[in-house]
C-alpha cells in the first residue's frame, strides 16, 4: 500500500519540509533539475548527498531504501529532503509526471538494481483478503412446524443462520442442532438436508454465494453461536432486502464479506479479537443482545420501551440510542417488527383467529393489528393466512 507522506513515516530517510506556501515557492525559484517521469521507467538512485524533491505535475510515487533492497513508497504529495546514501526511485502513478531535483552533486545511478516500482506497482493497492463474487439467494425462510427438506447439493457456498426456534441440518452424514442464534456454513457440492421437530416452526435466513477469493474452510461442517456483530449484520442485510433502491444490492454483497470476515476472525484468532474489541464495544453489543433476547422471550407479553431498558439497567433515551446506533431503528419499532413475525408464525399454526391473535400480541384491536400487518408485509392477515395453509 502506499504510505502517507509526513515526518514520522519519513524519519528514517530523510526530512518533509513544511507546506507553507512560501517554502513551495522558494523550491520552485531555486535552480535545479526538472525529471520528467512516466509509469514505464524509473531508475533507481543513490544520493551523494542531501537531496531536495519537489512534486511538479500529476501524481509521484516515491520509493526510498535504506539498503537498496527493501523499498518503502510514498505518495509525493510534499517537498522532502532525502538523507545522503539513500537509495530511491520515482515513477509516476498514472501517464506522465514532473519533479524537480535539487542537489550540488548529480546522484549515482544505480543500473544493475531492478525497479522497484515496475515490480511492485500492481500490489500497491490494498490486497483483500476475501473477496465475494456474487449473492444468488437470500431467503428469510418461515417453515412450518415439523418441515422436512429432503437435501441438495450445489455448487456455491450456502449460509444458514438461525433466528427462531431451531432445526436440524444434516451435512456430511452428521446430524446438527441449530438452535436460535446459531449458524452454520455448507461448502460447494455438499450434500445437506433440513428439518425440524414436531411442533417447532423455525425461522431462519440462507444465503447462497460465490467467492472470488478467500479461504472459508475454518467454518464449513460445524455450528458456532454467532456474535452480535454478526447478527447486526445480517439484520442491516434484511433490512435492505426490504428496501431494495439501487444502491441495496451493493450493500448486501458488502455486508456479507464484512460478516464472514467477522466469523473468520473470531475463529482464526478470538483472543485477538477479543483484545481489538474495547470493552465499550462490548458493553454496547451485550445490552442489545439481552435486549433483543427478552423481547424475543416476551413478545406475547405488553412490551413499551421503558420495560425494555429496566431488563437490561439501562435508560429508555440510552436503549433508543443504541438500537438507532446499531440496527438504525429505535427499539419501540424493533418490538413492532418482532411481534408482526410472531403472528406470522400464529397464522400458520392456525389455532387462533385473528381477533385472538391481536389479543395474545397484545394489540388494542384487531382493526389495529390488521392495519400494522399490511403496512409492513403487503398484504392482510386473510391474504397470507390464505397463502401458506
Amino acid at each position: 500500500m502506499i504510505r502517507n507522506l509526513n515526518a514520522i513515516t519519513f524519519r528514517d530517510f530523510g526530512a518533509v519540509l513544511s507546506e507553507r506556501p512560501q517554502n513551495t515557492r522558494n523550491i520552485e525559484k531555486e535552480t535545479g533539475t526538472l525529471l520528467k517521469l512516466d509509469e514505464k521507467q524509473a531508475p533507481v538512485y543513490r544520493a551523494r548527498q542531501q537531496t531536495q524533491i519537489n512534486c511538479v505535475t500529476a501524481m509521484t510515487i516515491l520509493s526510498v531504501s535504506i539498503d537498496g533492497e527493501t523499498f518503502w513508497h510514498f505518495c509525493l504529495d510534499k517537498a522532502i529532503t532525502i538523507r545522503e546514501g539513500i537509495y530511491y526511485s520515482m515513477v509516476a502513478f498514472e501517464g506522465t509526471a514532473e519533479v524537480r531535483i535539487i542537489t550540488r552533486e548529480p546522484p549515482e545511478v544505480m543500473e544493475e538494481r531492478e525497479n522497484p516500482m515496475l515490480r511492485e506497482k500492481r500490489h500497491l493497492s490494498l490486497d483483500r483478503k476475501l473477496r465475494l463474487a456474487g449473492v444468488h439467494t437470500f431467503f428469510y425462510q418461515e417453515k412450518e412446524q415439523g418441515f422436512l427438506f429432503s437435501g441438495e447439493s450445489h455448487p456455491i457456498l450456502e449460509l444458514t443462520y438461525v433466528d427462531q426456534g431451531s432445526m436440524h441440518s444434516v451435512v456430511e452424514g452428521q446430524d446438527i442442532l441449530l438452535k436460535q442464534g446459531d449458524l452454520v456454513i455448507y461448502g460447494p457440492n455438499q450434500w445437506h438436508m433440513q428439518y425440524a421437530e414436531i411442533g417447532v416452526a423455525p425461522r431462519f435466513v440462507t444465503i447462497t454465494f460465490d467467492m472470488d477469493s478467500g479461504d472459508l474452510t475454518p467454518l464449513m461442517n460445524r455450528k458456532f453461536t454467532a456474535p452480535q456483530s454478526a447478527v447486526t449484520l445480517l439484520q442491516k442485510m434484511l433490512r435492505e432486502q426490504e428496501r431494495m433502491d439501487a444502491f441495496s444490492a451493493n450493500l448486501i454483497v458488502t455486508l456479507l464479506e464484512m460478516l464472514l470476515i467477522v466469523l473468520l476472525r473470531e475463529e482464526v484468532s478470538p483472543r485477538a479479537g477479543k483484545l481489538q474489541t474495547s470493552n465499550a464495544v462490548h458493553s454496547e453489543n451485550e445490552i442489545i443482545r439481552q435486549a433483543q433476547q427478552y423481547i424475543s422471550t416476551h413478545i406475547r407479553e405488553k412490551l413499551s420501551v421503558p420495560l425494555v431498558a429496566r431488563q437490561v439497567d439501562v435508560s429508555p433515551s440510552y436503549l433508543t440510542a443504541l438500537f438507532h446506533k446499531n440496527l438504525q431503528i429505535s427499539p419501540g419499532e424493533y418490538i413492532r417488527r418482532t411481534k408482526l413475525q410472531e403472528s406470522k408464525q400464529m397464522i400458520r399454526e392456525n389455532n387462533l383467529n385473528f381477533t385472538e391473535i391481536a389479543a395474545e400480541l397484545q394489540y388494542s384491536t384487531v382493526h389495529h393489528f390488521s392495519r400494522q400487518f399490511k403496512e409492513k408485509f403487503g398484504i392482510t392477515p386473510t391474504e397470507y393466512a390464505k397463502s401458506v395453509r
